[in-house]
């Protein structure tokens, strides 16, 4: 029998089993309410908030491991866009009932191979069942010098644009995982999957 997301036993289980490992230092090991965090000194915080449905953001079969790194990585992207370096990050999970432990064993292993490479740990967050669709939240915070952060509205007319990576490789990743387009070597699902954020 699997155990409800919202009955508490189970909720804590799941937090230790999959979520403790990928917390930091602030998280106070995710028994508190609230976690704690001082910026690094002389920086300003960075914050930005993404949200994805299964069905609409993700695939409902889509591998747990990309779920969880995509999630990150689209967070990351939007630190990325700002100049920030990453810190530390808040995300709820909202889950049917049925949803199997292996499949948040897999989740969270995305995060934490992604939080190796990108520098970011788990300070807390939520958990809990939903008759709908999985819907995922995640917060990341980052930090800039003052005054250093990229803002759309610095931009003037006579700027160079410049773009990295290709533009529509997920779009494209999409219809081919809905067999729309051949990807025989399933490098656009890739990029679907594992969007790269532009982090220096």
């Amino acid at each position: 029998m699997k155990p409800a997301v919202t009955d508490a036993p189970a909720e804590f289980g799941l937090i230790a089993r999959h979520f403790r490992p990928l917390a930091g230092p602030g998280a106070l090991g995710l028994l508190d309410d609230a976690a704690l965090i001082d910026p690094p000194p002389g920086r300003t915080l960075v914050l930005t908030a993404d949200a994805m449905v299964a069905g609409v953001h993700f695939l409902a079969d889509d591998p747990a491991d990309s779920v969880g790194a995509k999630l990150l990585r689209v967070n990351l992207s939007d630190l990325a866009a700002m100049g920030a370096v990453p810190l530390a990050y808040l995300m709820t999970v909202s889950a049917p009932r049925d949803t199997p432990d292996a499949w948040f064993a897999g989740f969270a292993a995305g995060l934490l191979a992604d939080q190796a490479r990108f520098g970011i740990t788990l300070l807390g967050g939520d958990t809990t069942s939903t008759p709908g669709p999985m819907t995922l939240t995640l917060t990341a915070i980052g930090h800039v010098a003052p005054g250093a952060a990229l803002r759309r509205t610095g931009a003037e007319a006579g700027d160079d644009l410049w773009v990295t990576g290709t533009i529509g490789d997920g779009a494209l990743g999409l219809r081919a995982l809905r067999g729309e387009v051949l990807d025989p070597d399933g490098w656009l699902a890739g990029r679907y999957r594992r969007p790269e954020p532009r982090l220096g």
